[in-house]
Formats: structure tokens, sequence, C-alpha cells
């Protein structure tokens, strides 16, 4: 599966980081954060609410641009490997200097430097500016300010990620206006945790896209609705079946949504917290499903179509694509 051409909407960069990445600079650092890896050297978690507490322990150590922009490296060589041409990837500024828009500024051209790099090398990727839902819609009007005042070039989308059953998604709404009047794409973090009613508010904000969004498959109007507007669902099935959201690989509901008429699209999510790949993604999926390369380049036809990139970045992925 690493031959077939891939697109991956649904990344988040300081989950991507490798944890033999993150010991290292910890090391680095004199930081001692040897309680967040299990006697393998892999991440250690109980539950979701452990998630993001190794989550953010985990990113902690990551506090200056060349942090950023090594990690920024390290993550998308790894995903030039697994046959990835674009990805789009969840930042947050509250991690990059408390969201203050001037030290955002300096991550910013760090990591910018580091994805023209990476371009120039064969991947190309962008920034989806992320608000995190647990620190509430104040915070999050920051990391909206960051996006608009530096949206254009890597900046192209705002998304919001976090724990799904704190507060509710209109309470954010400020922080998406922000981001539509500036131009970039929406996306949210919904129908993972909460059930069908998370991907409707989602909706509410604006976005076009939905990250998770796999419990619509509850939900036979809203499976229409989605059909019928083409939002594009930003699936990311290891993830959840690590974190138990569903049995196993076969009972994922990603073939349901599919056959609902919904454009579902493959990613990895947190892939060395959840022991995956993009590759492993597409073979598990070929497994449990039968589907072959013609279901996965059109599910990387979808998410060209749904990505926040520039039109004249899409029109020469399709070309790779097809």
């Amino acid at each position: 599966m690493k031959s077939l051409k891939k697109i991956e909407l649904h990344l988040h960069l300081e989950g991507a980081a490798p944890p033999g990445f993150i010991r290292a600079l910890a090391a680095e650092k004199h930081r001692d954060i040897a309680g967040i890896f299990d006697e393998r050297g892999a991440y250690a978690y109980r539950d979701f609410r452990d998630f993001l507490r190794v989550y953010e322990a985990a990113t902690s150590v990551l506090a200056t641009p060349r942090d950023y922009a090594r990690l920024l490296s390290e993550v998308l060589a790894e995903c030039a490997e697994e046959g990835a041409i674009y990805v789009e990837l969840f930042v947050s500024p509250e991690f990059c200097g408390g969201a203050d828009l001037a030290a955002w500024r300096d991550y910013l051209a760090a990591m910018e430097e580091a994805a023209a790099q990476a371009e120039r090398d064969g991947i190309a990727s962008r920034a989806v500016l992320t608000c995190i839902r647990h620190f509430g819609p104040e915070r999050a009007r920051k990391t909206a300010i960051c996006a608009a005042e530096t949206s254009g070039g890597w900046v192209a989308g705002l998304g919001i990620a976090g724990a799904e059953d704190v507060g509710e998604l209109g309470d954010f709404a400020w922080a998406f206006d922000c981001a539509r009047e500036a131009g970039l794409g929406l996306t949210a973090h919904a129908g993972e945790w909460r059930g069908p009613q998370s991907i409707r508010d989602a909706l509410a904000l604006g976005v076009t896209r939905i990250g998770h969004g796999i419990r619509a498959v509850e939900d036979a109007a809203l499976l229409r609705d989605l059909a019928e507007r083409g939002i594009t669902l930003e699936v990311c099935p290891g993830s959840n079946v690590a974190l138990g959201l569903v049995r196993d690989w076969a009972a994922h509901p990603i073939a349901r949504l599919a056959d609902a008429g919904v454009r579902v699209t493959v990613s990895t999510d947190d892939p060395p917290f959840f022991h995956t790949t993009l590759s492993q993604e597409y073979q598990r999926l070929a497994d449990a499903f039968g589907w072959a390369e013609a279901e996965f380049r059109q599910m990387n036809l979808w998410a060209v179509d749904a990505a926040f990139c520039d039109q004249t970045t899409r029109t020469r992925l399709r070309k790779e694509l097809t």
C-alpha cells in the first residue's frame, strides 16, 4: 500500500511526533518525561482523558520554533514514506508561544521553511490552526486571530479538537466567524465521542469537513444531509479502534458511511499513539471490506476536493492521482 499515492487531511502535528523524537528532545533539554512511555518506549495512556494528558506532556518539550521545524520535517518525511503527496496538519498556536500572535509568527516562519523544503522533496502540506476545545472559547479567539492574521500560504484552515464532551460547539462561533472572514477553510472534530447532534452543531459553524464524524451512521436524515451537501468526513479508523469507539476494523462504520453516499477520507489522527501508519490503515480497510485501488483512489480524489489548498495545488494533486 505504500506505493499508492495518498492525501491525508487529519493529522495532528504534535500527535504525530515519534516517541523517540520526543525522548531525544527531552534529553537535550534535561527534562524528565519518562512517565508518559511504557516499557517498550511507546506512549502509554489508559483512556481518552489520559491520552490528552500524555499528548500535552509530550508536547511540552516542544518549546521553540526550531523544535517545531525539526518535528515538522520528521513528520513529513515519515508521511512521504507512506506514499502521502499532500498532508494537512492540525497545529495549535496554544502550544507555540501560548497563542501570542508575535510568538506564533516566529513559530510559523520556522515551520514554513521546513514545509517548503519538504515540498521541494516531493510532499506538500498545509496547516489547519486548531482551537483546543477544553481550553474554552476565550482562548480559542486567540487561536482564530493567529489564523486570520497569518492566513494564506501555509496556513489554510481553522479547526477545533480536544475533549468533545466539554462545552458546546456553538460557544466557539466567534472563532469560526473570524476565520471564515479571513478566507480560511473550516473543519471541526465532531461525532467521535458525542452523537449525531454534535455533527449538526459543527455544520452550524459553517464547516465543509468533519473530523471523525463516524456517529453520523446513527442518523439516516443526517447521512442524507451530509451526502447532499458534499460534506467530507476525515475518518481515522485506527484511532477509533484503538480508543474503543468501535469493536474492531470489521465493525467500523466507514463502509456504511460510504455506501450512504457520504464522502469519506482516510487519515491516521495521531499515528504513534495508535500504533498505525497511513499504509496500514489502507491495508486494514482492504482486509476488512475488500476495498482495492479504485475505492482508495476515489477517497483520495474526494480528499483533494475537500483540501484547503489553493486551486493550483489542487489541480496538480488531481493530476498526480489520476
